[in-house]
């Protein structure tokens, strides 16, 4: 049984727009898929929670941020403009899962909310509901448009959700984060224009030196064609802990390394030429923003015929210009890898990337350095699942990387027509074995040849 809660909401700001540049790169992606892109999950509630409290915080939220509270306005051609609202409202949906399994009756619901595409124009980009057995909610079930948030814009959600005053409910202050709109002015300034010139002409660097293809053709096409394996490794995440304490760095060189050297040593080819998803969270302004700002810039990394130390150096020393030119008009950039295309006679494949998705704080806790015997016996630990499946086209070859309790989990999504079922896991078992390995002894060689 499923009842609605109304949700009345107001909030501050309000007026129409064009896009931001990381809503365009997500609508981009959106058009060419066919179908919406979707952010968020399930989540257990503590005891005492009520419908009415997550009510409350769903009111609290879309007041707040703009990005929640935003439709889509399409003019006679169908490009999409952004409306913010001061106010309106949406339902919060009270799902009573009865005597069934409440995971599964949530698990459902979410299934259900991401198998229909937002109506960009016409509904507020959050579904959300409690669902409930017995007493009270046992899970919240949350599923945004992915044009009005990112990754890290979920997590900026739940800490102004979080520091509220416990007694009244209150905020601690005003949004101070830059909110979409206002980012979309400043997105039109000259300032913003030599910006994005600066990330073009690093794209330009890196298309007009790579050759085309970044993998072969795959011997085990499968349907359908794009497939998820997710690996959880314990060991990979001891051995990345221990090789940034010996080379005084943090662990996300250490794994830009070595998924270099594992692309280059198992399903690609060397030098290593792959996105990497940015953030941009450094920004002036874009910490504590609930908005999509993340945005993919090239890194080009040659890791044969030297040391792993060498490897993670060259690694902090290209993302670092890739995180510096990370921040652009999408347009543009699309017209550009066009352009290039044409004059060259084939398409460049820059459909590979890495996403180191972990909190942001995960270097800075203190803790002993794991030994090698510590290392080795977490292999036992590793954990390979495969799935889900989709015929939505999806990029060449995904990585995400996330925080696991105990681990860190690896989720690779990949084309099928390029690197088959055994390639992904020949993959994702180079890239534990190349860290565990490097634990060992930074100065040895990546084995990659030139």
């Amino acid at each position: 049984m499923a009842n609605q809660i109304p949700v009345q909401f107001h909030g501050e700001g309000s007026g129409v727009g064009p896009l931001t540049w990381g809503q365009r790169g997500v609508w981009r992606a959106i058009v060419r898929q066919g179908s919406s892109e979707f952010m968020g999950g399930v989540f257990p509630m503590p005891d005492g929670i009520t419908a009415e409290d997550l009510a409350d915080a769903l009111r609290y939220i879309i007041g707040r941020h703009q990005s929640l509270r935003t439709r889509l306005v399409f003019d006679q051609t169908g490009d999409p403009s952004q409306r913010v609202f001061e106010s309106g409202e949406l339902s919060l949906e009270v799902v009573d899962a009865g005597d069934d399994d409440v995971t599964k009756v949530a698990e459902d619901l979410r299934r259900r909310y991401e198998s229909v595409d937002f109506n960009y124009a016409d509904e507020w980009p959050v579904r959300m509901a409690a669902v409930r057995q017995r007493v009270g909610p046992v899970y919240l079930v949350a599923v945004y448009n992915h044009l009005a948030v990112d990754a890290h814009a979920l997590l900026a959600l739940v800490d102004d959700l979080f520091s509220r005053d416990p007694v009244t409910g209150a905020p601690v202050g005003p949004v101070t984060a830059m909110q979409p709109l206002e980012q979309a002015r400043l997105q039109q300034l000259p300032s913003a224009q030599r910006q994005t010139d600066g990330a073009l002409r690093h794209w330009e660097r890196v298309l007009r030196s790579v050759p085309a293809q970044r993998f072969g053709e795959s011997n085990d096409e499968r349907d359908p064609r794009w497939w998820d394996a997710t690996y959880f490794s314990p060991a990979a995440y001891l051995a990345m802990r221990s090789i940034a304490a010996s080379l005084g760095t943090d662990t996300s060189p250490v794994l830009l390394a070595g998924f270099a050297v594992a692309m280059a040593s198992t399903v690609g080819r060397n030098p290593v030429v792959l996105q990497i998803a940015v953030s941009n969270r450094f920004r002036p302004g874009f910490a504590a923003s609930v908005s999509p700002l993340a945005q993919a810039s090239p890194c080009y990394l040659d890791v044969a015929d030297i040391t792993f130390a060498e490897a993670v150096t060259r690694a902090y020393r290209a993302a670092m210009t890739t995180y510096l030119h990370s921040y652009y008009d999408p347009v543009q950039r699309f017209n550009l890898t066009e352009a290039i295309n044409e004059e060259r006679g084939e398409v460049i494949d820059v459909q590979c990337y890495f996403n180191d998705r972990r909190d942001a704080a995960r270097d800075q806790s203190p803790g002993d350095v794991p030994t090698t015997a510590e290392i080795e016996a977490a292999l036992s630990k590793s954990k390979l699942t495969w799935g889900p499946y989709t015929a939505v086209p999806e990029p060449t070859f995904y990585l995400d990387i996330d925080d696991a309790d105990g681990g860190v989990e690896f989720q690779l999504t990949v084309d099928t027509h390029y690197v088959g079922p055994p390639g992904m896991e020949a993959f994702v078992r180079a890239l534990e074995t190349v860290l565990v390995e490097a634990a060992k002894d930074t100065s040895k060689p990546t084995g990659v040849r030139a």
